[in-house]
């Protein structure tokens, strides 16, 4: 099968939907698939292209067999709604040409993740001269993320953005995402059920795993034996709520046992550090490197996960499936219609969005009570071991994927006109 994959997020990248996509590409490519990507340099979570990347250059490499294309994008220093949109339009216009490149290679399928949908009409149009099958994959459903998290606010631009979001998803083979009350979503967008995937994010449970001695964290930020440490390891962005980080931390200030750690990058990291700088309970650190992730997970006594009421099951919090395969407690916010809450009830404590107060209180009870601890973790851990590994979470994805690329090789559908149907006849011989 050759699988053609295009995102604005990739590898190197250590956090959200590019990692994702790359050990995704990288899996189907070490089963034997012919896999390419078009994506952009590195610049997430911290909003700047990574040191030996140019933001304006174009570039070829290959990694874990994966052949992969980078286009040029500008990255703004602050996202807001606008800045955004241009960053991400960017992407689309200067990306066109690593995929118009793809015209020779025939793909099978071509996947888009979303975000951005902005990259649709390309893979749409490449799809439509190849014969390909096209697949689209949804970390987040960035119009109602845009508009109901304030970065939009313009009425008419939300009708209009929303009406072309339900054409795009349309004209899709395929439409997937990472958990089922987002499916439901794509299903009330009027997508037929048949084409219709769930697909979790996953977790490598052997590369995450409980350690049986503390972290090595706690000696290098000094943190006392006997402290209970509240760790958030992942995105600071506006969606994920860690204004209310800092606010539990204040309300928790007098408790000399409890310590915060907040690892990670973002366009609200600089806000978090200034309402932490006078906290003595608190540390921010900067993203870890890869290889330590486990050894970051197991510091946390208590993972904590805020999230904005109105981010609802817009989006899907990727750093869940970590926290859960590292067997520690969890303290999150969900509300109580949602899949958050459905996945932590059980396994942690679940209070109400945009409540720093009972958050606070969650983590105390949670701090004084290890043998709860114990067996929360211990919950999360079997949900990851059951749900969240790759080995079940890719044998789904590769299924669907040989099934399209058998599509594909069929006969010309019948409104594909003359055209395609004798450039398809021409295409070269394509073995899995």
């Amino acid at each position: 099968m050759r699988l053609l994959v295009y995102g604005i997020n990739y590898a190197p990248e250590l956090t959200g939907t590019g990692k994702y996509t790359a050990e995704m590409a990288e899996a189907l490519a070490a089963r034997g698939h012919d896999v390419r990507v078009v994506t952009a340099p590195p610049y997430y979570p911290e909003w700047r292209v990574a040191d030996g990347w140019s933001a304006w250059a174009y570039r070829r490499e290959a990694r874990r067999g994966v052949k992969i294309w980078r286009a040029p994008l500008w990255v703004p220093a602050r996202p807001s709604g606008a800045k955004r949109l241009v960053h991400l339009t960017s992407f689309a216009l200067t990306s066109a040409i690593p995929m118009a490149l793809q015209l020779r290679w025939w793909p099978d399928v071509v996947m888009v993740v979303a975000p951005t949908l902005l990259c649709a009409p390309a893979a749409l149009a490449v799809a439509r001269i190849t014969g390909a099958r096209t697949w689209l994959h949804i970390q987040d459903f960035e119009v109602d993320a845009a508009f109901g998290l304030g970065l939009l606010d313009n009425a008419r631009a939300a009708h209009f953005a929303r009406a072309v979001e339900r054409s795009l998803l349309r004209r899709f083979n395929v439409v997937s995402s990472i958990s089922t009350k987002m499916v439901e979503r794509l299903r009330t967008l009027g997508i037929d059920a048949n084409n219709v995937v769930c697909a979790p994010n996953w977790v490598d449970t052997e590369t995450i795993r409980p350690l049986d001695r503390p972290s090595a964290y706690r000696r290098e930020l000094s943190i006392p034996d006997d402290a209970k440490v509240v760790l958030y390891a992942g995105n600071m962005g506006k969606k994920q709520g860690v204004e209310y980080l800092a606010e539990a931390a204040q309300r928790l200030a007098s408790r000399a046992d409890i310590r915060f750690v907040f690892c990670g990058e973002g366009a609200t990291k600089a806000e978090l550090a200034q309402r932490c700088a006078d906290l003595p309970n608190c540390r921010v650190i900067g993203l870890q490197p890869a290889e330590r992730l486990n050894e970051l997970l197991n510091l946390a006594d208590i993972h904590a996960l805020p999230q904005r009421a109105d981010a609802a099951d817009l989006v899907m919090p990727s750093k869940l499936t970590g926290m859960m395969a590292s067997g520690r407690a969890i303290v999150a916010m969900a509300q109580a219609d949602t899949e958050l809450y459905d996945v932590v009830s059980g396994r942690g404590l679940v209070v109400a969005p945009d409540d720093a107060a009972t958050f606070a209180s969650a983590i105390a009870a949670l701090a004084d009570d290890a043998p709860r601890r114990t067996v929360l973790g211990a919950a999360a851990r079997q949900y990851a071991l059951e749900a969240l590994s790759p080995a079940s979470v890719f044998g789904n994805i590769e299924a669907k994927l040989i099934e399209c690329a058998h599509a594909a090789r069929g006969p010309a559908d019948a409104h594909e006109g003359f055209v395609i149907r004798h450039i398809r006849r021409l295409r070269p011989g394509r073995g899995e």
